[in-house]
């Protein structure tokens, strides 16, 4: 007979184990806490043993353009600007008169003429009319050099006051102004967008936005046109003979006259307008306003001074 074998023994199941990390954490309380700093009391001025080698130079106060040597001290384009302003009105206004007499003398004149067609005019007066129109206008002829030379100067220095002001370049150099103002027939068309580009860098517009001349000028371009048409149809006009054409030519000097007086308002109105915009208030109208008296301030607090203050 074979031999019997014995039956295998069953091991007990293990237990499952579980993965379990311990943290050990301090209890709410057991870390000191952190103490907000305390404001410390202010104890006066500090005090030194000797005299300190720092400090402010022992000087009066004054105006820094009064200190030399520093960059405070050069002429700003706006002070400049303002200082052009004070020169160029009174001139242009002085123009503006001059040539409505010189209009009022070409009138005169004109009429004087119509007169002597039906009856003669007497010898005093033709002469004191002769030697009145010819007075004014060699005045208007000479001094109008005067108030075209300061409003171009006047314009230089405007474009330099708004784009330091707007803290922009200008748009065009200095010699294209001055090529596209004073060189004939090129004025004519190219002296609105110069003034143009002023009056939008005075009223702070961005560069990207086209310059939209207003109406003031717009009005003084067109004198500026009506002006010099004027003056080219005067000299054409003094190639033709005839007592008509001379009759003719002398109420266009007149006009001419008129047109130029009417451009030198124009003209002062809108520097007035411009330099107005760029330096409102003038230096000398500024105040210095000192306090006399304090009504209804509760008393200061004074303190005492430290024991350990030298001085």
């Amino acid at each position: 007979m074979p031999p019997v074998r014995p039956a295998p023994m069953r091991q007990p199941p293990q237990p499952v184990r579980h993965r379990v990390r311990w943290v050990a954490s301090p209890p709410p309380g057991a870390w000191p806490q952190r103490r907000e700093p305390v404001a410390e009391r202010y104890h006066g001025p500090p005090s030194y043993p000797v005299p300190p080698r720092w400090g402010f130079p022992n000087l009066v106060w004054r105006r820094p353009t009064a200190v030399p040597g520093t960059a405070s001290g050069e002429v700003t384009p706006g002070e400049r600007l303002r200082v052009i302003t004070r020169s160029v009105l009174p001139v242009l206004w002085t123009f503006a008169a001059l040539a409505l007499v010189a209009s009022a003398a070409e009138i005169w004149r004109y009429v004087l003429l119509v007169q002597s067609r039906d009856s003669a005019l007497s010898t005093s007066v033709v002469t004191v009319s002769d030697s009145f129109v010819i007075t004014a206008g060699l005045l208007t002829t000479i001094l109008s050099l005067l108030p075209s030379g300061l409003t171009v100067w006047w314009l230089l220095v405007a474009r330099h006051a708004a784009a330091e002001a707007s803290g922009e370049t200008p748009p065009r150099r200095q010699w294209q102004v001055l090529l596209f103002v004073l060189v004939p027939v090129v004025n004519l068309i190219l002296v609105l967008p110069i003034v143009a580009e002023l009056e939008h860098a005075v009223l702070r517009r961005s560069r990207e936005t086209r310059p939209k001349p207003s109406r003031l000028v717009l009005a003084w371009w067109g004198v500026w046109v009506l002006n010099w048409l004027l003056l080219v149809l005067v000299i054409v006009w003094r190639f033709r003979d005839g007592v008509q054409a001379l009759a003719d030519g002398v109420l266009l000097v007149a006009l001419t006259d008129l047109a130029a007086a009417g451009l030198a308002v124009v003209t002062a109105l809108l520097v007035k307008r411009m330099s107005g915009l760029l330096s409102p208030v003038a230096e000398k109208r500024l105040r210095l306003l000192r306090v006399l008296k304090v009504d209804g301030a509760p008393d200061p607090d004074r303190r005492e001074r430290p024991a350990t203050s030298v001085r």
